[in-house]
Order: structure tokens, then sequence, then C-alpha cells
């Protein structure tokens, strides 16, 4: 499967509409991003159930800085509206592969509790000092 080339047009009903979505963040001038390439391109092949995204940092500026994308490439997953993972760094197919299995093995509900949870505990000042 081809990837998917996201924009601050697209972004966001291609992330809403498909409940897995790997993100990579890159540039055409970045030397680890090129090396990274056909690790990402395998795996869409290997993964045609899943969608594979490629942002261009110098062209999507504006995305670029909404994720807070500091270093490219920059791998993010996001499965049913989460990012579950961010990792800047080519990583190596063998390692891609794991990172997959372990967000498809992900317990969604359980992600989504935890988020809640934690962000309850924020709304409720959670962060004070006890004596």
């Amino acid at each position: 499967m081809s990837t998917v080339e996201l924009t601050k047009e697209n972004f966001d009903q291609v992330v809403t509409d498909n409940d897995f979505v790997l993100i990579d963040f890159w540039a055409s001038w970045c030397g680890p991003c090129r090396q990274f390439a056909p690790v990402f391109e395998g795996a869409s092949e290997r993964h045609p159930d899943l969608v594979f995204a490629k942002v261009d940092t110098e062209a999507q500026q504006e995305l670029a800085a909404a994720f807070e994308i500091r270093s490219i490439p920059t791998l993010m997953i996001v499965r049913e509206n989460v990012a579950v993972f961010a990792q800047p760094g080519a990583l190596p197919e063998s390692s891609l592969e794991d990172v997959i299995g372990q967000a498809r093995a992900l317990d969604m509900d359980a992600v989504r509790k935890s988020i809640d949870e934690a962000q309850k505990g924020a709304d409720a000042g959670g962060g004070q000092a006890s004596a």
C-alpha cells in the first residue's frame, strides 16, 4: 500500500476515519529520513490493513509545530484518535515491526481510561505536594 501525504487540510479526516495511523514526520534534506523511508514503505506493504502517512515538515510547518516535532524523522502512531507512540529517530525494520505489534496489542479502552484518570487528577489539582 502506498503512503498518504498528510497536510493540515486532510490530517483530521485521515486520523478520524482510520483506527490505526502511522505517521512519518520527515524532510527531503534529512539523511536519516531518506534512510528510514524504505523501511516505512516496506512496513506499509506488510501491513495493508494500517494507514501509513507522511508529513513533509518543510511543506507542513504548521502541522509539525502543532505536534512539537523537534527532530526528524519522528514516527507517531495514532490509534482511535489517541497518539499512543511518538519517537524521533530512524528505526530499523525489526524495531518498527516491534512497535507496530505493541501498538496493535494495546487495549484502547484501558488507554482511554488511563487518560481520563490522569486528566481528572490534573483537573483536581493532583499535582499538589504532600507533607
